[in-house]
C-alpha cells in the first residue's frame, strides 16, 4: 500500500523507515470533511537512518536546520481532498525537499570585469537619460 519514496536515481527511501499519521483537515470536503482522515503527516528519521552517508547528513542537516525536530524531517499535506492524492503530494515534497537538501553547493561565481564596450554603453545611456530630464525642465527665466 505506501510505497517507496524515490529521492532521485541513487537514492531511494524504503517504506519501512517512513511514518505516516493521518488525521481530520479543515477546509473544502462537504460532508466529509468530518468523517474522513484526509490529512497527511509524512515523517522520516534523517539523522536515525543508514540510507546516507556522513557527509550528506551533515550537510543535509546543517540546510534543513529548524525543519528537523530531534533529527525527524516531517511534512504535511491536507490541500486534497482525498488522503491518496495527499499521500502523494507529501511524498512528493518529502523527495524534493531531501533532494535539495543532500544536493552538492553551486559553484562559486568567478569574478569577471565588464567590458569597455559594455561600460561606455551604460554610461551613453546615463548621459542620454539625463538629456531627456533636462530637456523636461523649462527656461526658468
Amino acid at each position: 500500500m505506501l510505497e517507496d519514496v524515490r529521492v532521485n536515481d541513487r537514492l531511494i527511501i524504503p517504506a519501512a523507515e517512513l511514518s505516516w499519521r493521518f488525521s481530520r483537515a479543515s477546509g473544502p470536503g462537504g460532508q466529509g470533511v468530518n468523517t474522513t482522515d484526509s490529512r497527511v503527516e509524512l515523517s522520516w528519521d534523517l539523522l536515525g537512518s543508514d540510507l546516507l552517508p556522513t557527509m550528506l547528513k551533515e550537510r543535509a542537516t546543517e540546510r534543513l536546520g529548524t525543519r528537523l525536530v530531534q533529527g525527524v524531517v516531517t511534512i504535511t499535506a491536507a490541500e486534497h481532498r482525498s488522503q491518496l492524492r495527499n499521500r502523494e503530494a507529501a511524498a512528493g515534497r518529502l523527495a524534493a525537499l531531501v533532494a535539495s537538501a543532500i544536493a552538492p553547493p553551486p559553484r562559486a561565481r568567478r569574478a569577471t570585469r565588464p567590458s569597455r564596450g559594455s561600460v561606455e554603453r551604460r554610461i551613453a545611456d546615463k548621459k542620454r537619460r539625463g538629456q531627456i530630464k533636462r530637456n523636461r525642465r523649462g527656461d526658468m527665466d
